[in-house]
């Protein structure tokens, strides 16, 4: 007889509140639906703050850039950088495509950023132009010649970020709904990496199911309202 297929797994406490099960883009195109005019962002350092339609409008145009460069469902995206707002649009973006973003901390020394280049199999990798001492342009230049997978370097800030939404805003916004339409609230959506402090930093795999929950029940806990804002100050870019 054939194998049976694998089956997902699920492990949950007991709780009077089912869990979500829609997809990380849904959830959050329900959101913009309902608060569209109200503040989704706000980047003190730059000055800057979107409503959710101004959001949506930012991360549709990034997904479609990322489609136009051939990034799709299950591809990894790096995302070496401190807290700033792009970082909020690609996360963002690559759920709504089904690409799976990989996190990588800001921190990292060479030989560290080539393990989970590696590791993970970074197709694009978008990195912050500096961070302390560390120059990321110039480090993120010597992997591509020590990790395969890596096509693409984008540096945030740059023309080549930038060309990357202009490419997108003039996408058609229907095949960005065909895509999300595909995708499952078991996929895999996000690769979050260990210090490594006591050997190779070790990659655990969420998917929009993990992600969501996870952040739906800690603002349970915390009591959180639509009329909350919730202030994460590190780390800072400058």
């Amino acid at each position: 007889m054939p194998d049976a297929p694998a089956l997902p797994s699920y492990a949950s406490g007991t709780s009077e509140v089912p869990l979500l099960g829609d997809t990380i883009g849904d959830n959050f195109d329900r959101t913009v639906a309902a608060f569209g005019d109200r503040d989704a962002l706000v980047d003190r350092a730059a000055g800057k703050r979107w409503t959710y339609r101004e959001l949506a409008a930012e991360v549709t145009a990034l997904a479609l850039g990322l489609v136009a460069q051939g990034i799709g469902k299950g591809d990894r995206v790096g995302i070496w950088s401190p807290n700033r707002a792009e970082w909020t649009f690609l996360q963002y973006a690559t759920a709504k495509i089904g690409a799976i973003l990989v996190n990588i901390n800001p921190a990292y020394r060479a030989h560290e950023l080539e393990y989970v280049l590696n590791q993970a199999g970074i197709r694009l990798l978008v990195a912050s132009d500096k961070f302390k001492t560390s120059d990321y342009p110039a480090m993120a230049d010597e992997m591509r010649e020590k990790c395969a997978a890596l096509e693409q370097v984008v540096i945030l800030g740059s023309e080549g970020w930038q060309a990357l939404i202009d490419a997108g805003r003039g996408g058609d916004p229907a095949r960005l709904a065909h895509l999300q339409a595909g995708l499952s609230a078991d996929d895999p959506i996000n690769i979050q990496y260990t210090s490594g402090t006591t050997g190779f930093p070790k990659g655990a795999t969420l998917s929009h199911h993990n992600i969501l929950n996870n952040g739906y029940f800690v603002g349970e806990l915390c009591n959180y309202t639509e009329a909350d804002k919730v202030c994460i100050p590190v780390p800072f870019y400058h």
